[in-house]
């Protein structure tokens, strides 16, 4: 939608950029998915794009417009943006209708909704999140909040039918936790096991196009910098230990860890041997020669008799977690079954094993590992030396993978 349909005169473009890129894409996709900050305005904007579509003729890409929140009170609240635009932009249009839909497969229960009808035929309905209300629909579906919904694959699922006919999905939100939903669907997208259009907008980045400059404008206060710096601080401080996910759109972990125990305890399995090299202080200063001695005979009475075991006619991959004093510096290599399925040999764990120490071992098992296709190195800090050695040995079957907010998203 072009930003420079809505202008008044005197005043800033009535939409900050980042809700000019939700609008631009809705046009440009079928399916958006959107992670936002609490308040920054999008369910307002796409009141607005909701208004355009379905004012618009056919021809000029006009449909029904669905809202779906997950609760009814959003829908009013919705459709009362809906009803302001539609003044604002001089459409004509219904005043406000409640409409009762009646699902046959559960006559009990009533649907409810809320319409306005435009002169081009269209209609914005704001509805509750129920996928049956949704049947024999079809047009620009807006998903709100949508990790709140209590069933969002149920929603997405019936949604998604009205993509075959021209149709087009909104899915918006910000996060609640990382097990939900609409995490799911942002990872698999950010993955690209799906193909749908992805976009973020943080508070600090609504904050960079205009938002608290939009919030002095709305509430009459003058705008300063040291005005503005105060009122982040002041939010970020009223969420309190929730503002990464309210506000900063990473989504909590209920555990607290990237893989929760029950994924962990899933893929468990018995039987695998775990190799472990625990060296004293006093190796690190032994001479050279007889550092790369004892490691040598290391490799060869512990890992040589498993490395020899391993199949020779399936590749092998492996992934290293880096650690040299307190932490464990774990490698995990893998075969690659003919099935897909990634079968552990061994486990090598390491602790206060020197740098040089680990190149060494890490190199004799690499060099073993049967049609060796790829292995990640954890790069980050002080793993990366290591990283950058493996690398420029292994060529690019080596990634050297830093460990960090983006990585984890």
């Amino acid at each position: 939608m072009d930003n420079n349909i809505i202008h008044i005169e005197g005043l800033p473009d009535v939409f900050l950029t980042y809700q000019q890129r939700l609008m631009s894409s809705v046009s440009a996709f079928a399916v958006v998915v959107w992670e936002k900050s609490r308040r920054t305005g999008f369910s307002w904007a796409m009141g607005a794009e909701a208004v355009l579509t379905a004012s618009s003729i056919r021809d000029a890409g006009g449909q029904d417009v669905l809202y779906i929140g997950y609760n009814l009170e959003m829908a009013r609240e919705f459709i009362d943006y809906v009803g302001e635009w539609a003044k604002m932009l001089s459409m004509a249009a219904s005043a406000v209708e409640e409409e009762i839909f009646t699902d046959p497969n559960h006559p009990e229960k009533d649907i409810k909704a809320f319409r306005v009808t435009f002169a081009s035929g269209f209609k914005v309905l704001a509805l509750p999140s129920v996928p049956r209300s949704l049947r024999g629909m079809q047009g620009l579906v807006i998903i709100d909040e949508a990790a709140f919904h209590d069933d969002l694959p149920g929603v997405l699922k019936a949604a998604f039918a009205l993509l075959i006919w021209g149709g087009k999905v909104v899915v918006i939100s910000t996060h609640d936790g990382d097990t939900n939903p609409f995490n799911i669907l942002v990872q698999d997208i950010r993955a690209g096991r799906l193909p749908y259009h992805l976009g973020r907008t943080t508070f600090d980045e609504a904050m960079a196009d205009g938002l608290y400059k939009r919030v002095c404008l709305t509430t009459g206060k003058e705008w300063t910098p040291e005005g503005e710096a105060a009122w982040r601080e002041e939010i970020i401080a009223i969420y309190g230990s929730s503002a990464d996910e309210e506000l900063f759109v990473v989504p909590s972990s209920g555990s607290g860890a990237y893989l929760s125990a029950a994924v962990i305890e899933a893929r468990m399995a018995d039987g695998i041997e775990v190799v472990r090299l625990e060296l004293p202080p006093s190796f690190l200063m032994m001479p050279e020669h007889l550092r790369q001695a004892q490691i040598k005979d290391f490799c060869e009475a512990k890992l040589l008799p498993l490395l020899a075991s391993l199949d020779t006619k399936v590749p092998h991959c492996f992934g290293h977690d880096f650690g040299r004093k307190r932490d464990l510096s774990v490698f995990w290599p893998l075969a690659i079954e003919r099935s897909l399925v990634k079968r552990t040999p061994f486990v090598l764990e390491m602790r206060n094993v020197p740098y040089t120490s680990q190149q060494q071992i890490l190199f004799y098992i690499i060099d073993r590992l049967p049609l060796f296709r790829a292995g990640k190195f954890d790069a980050t800090a002080n793993g990366g030396a290591l990283a950058e050695a493996a690398l420029q040995k292994y060529g690019e079957r080596i990634e050297c993978v830093m460990l960090n907010e983006p990585w984890y998203r």
